[in-house]
């Protein structure tokens, strides 16, 4: 079982980092688990330029550090994605992370399971962990549970026993959906929706301009041959 975690915050002991890093170390409490923890900070991003080449390629412009973790996370059974909240939204680095990552078009996470992990100190942080959980749901990502925590800067939050047993319980229900590979009925509905009536006919009617986006489908049956 293959587990990739993003912090998408660039303080790497952050209230964001201490919850993800608790994750990885219950991950790694199984002998069946793969777990990889990847820090925005360690990474070399280049801004999106908008010029939708991947689509038609299948790759990106840039060959940076962004390619090797979209793969990675292709690759992997299940994902946890965490980002701090700037103005009632992901971090900078979180959203480079996103318009790079091959994500909703190619449904780089159709599949796996999925948590999200939101922190804040003041408000917005619903408001981050929402566009963390749609970019999830639509990426194809089946999110087994959503972590959202209001807590003082540099404070700890692993200080507050509620939390650590939250963070338990969410590592227990994540490793059992994936391997039961729990059916989360409504999402699956909710996805078939926005991809079979909104994202594929948007992709097929660009026809050979979107050649890459068809090639990632296939390689993951999401489409037949």
């Amino acid at each position: 079982m293959k587990i990739v975690i993003i912090n998408g915050s660039y303080r790497k002991n952050g209230a964001t980092a201490c919850i993800l890093n608790e994750m990885y170390q219950q991950l790694k409490e199984y002998s069946n688990v793969e777990v990889q923890m990847i820090h925005a900070a360690d990474l070399e991003l280049k801004y999106c330029s908008g010029c939708s080449i991947c689509y038609k390629t299948g790759e990106c412009i840039y060959k940076d550090d962004l390619e090797n973790v979209s793969l990675k996370m292709g690759n992997a059974d299940g994902v946890i994605i965490g980002s701090p909240t700037y103005a009632s939204n992901v971090s900078g680095q979180m959203k480079v992370i996103i318009d790079r990552g091959h994500f909703v078009m190619e449904q780089l996470l159709y599949g796996k399971y999925a948590i999200s992990v939101a922190t804040y100190e003041n408000y917005g942080g619903k408001d981050c962990a929402k566009v963390l959980n749609k970019l999830l749901s639509y990426s194809g990502a089946m999110i087994s549970k959503t972590i959202t925590v209001r807590n003082r800067f540099n404070v700890n939050p692993l200080e507050d026993a509620r939390l650590r047993e939250k963070i338990q319980k969410a590592v227990t229900r994540f490793y059992g959906d994936i391997a039961g590979q729990r059916k989360y009925i409504l999402q699956k509905i909710k996805h078939f929706i926005i991809f079979h009536l909104g994202i594929r006919p948007f992709v097929l009617r660009k026809g050979s301009q979107y050649d890459g986006v068809i090639r990632h489908w296939r390689k993951r049956n999401i489409i037949g041959g």
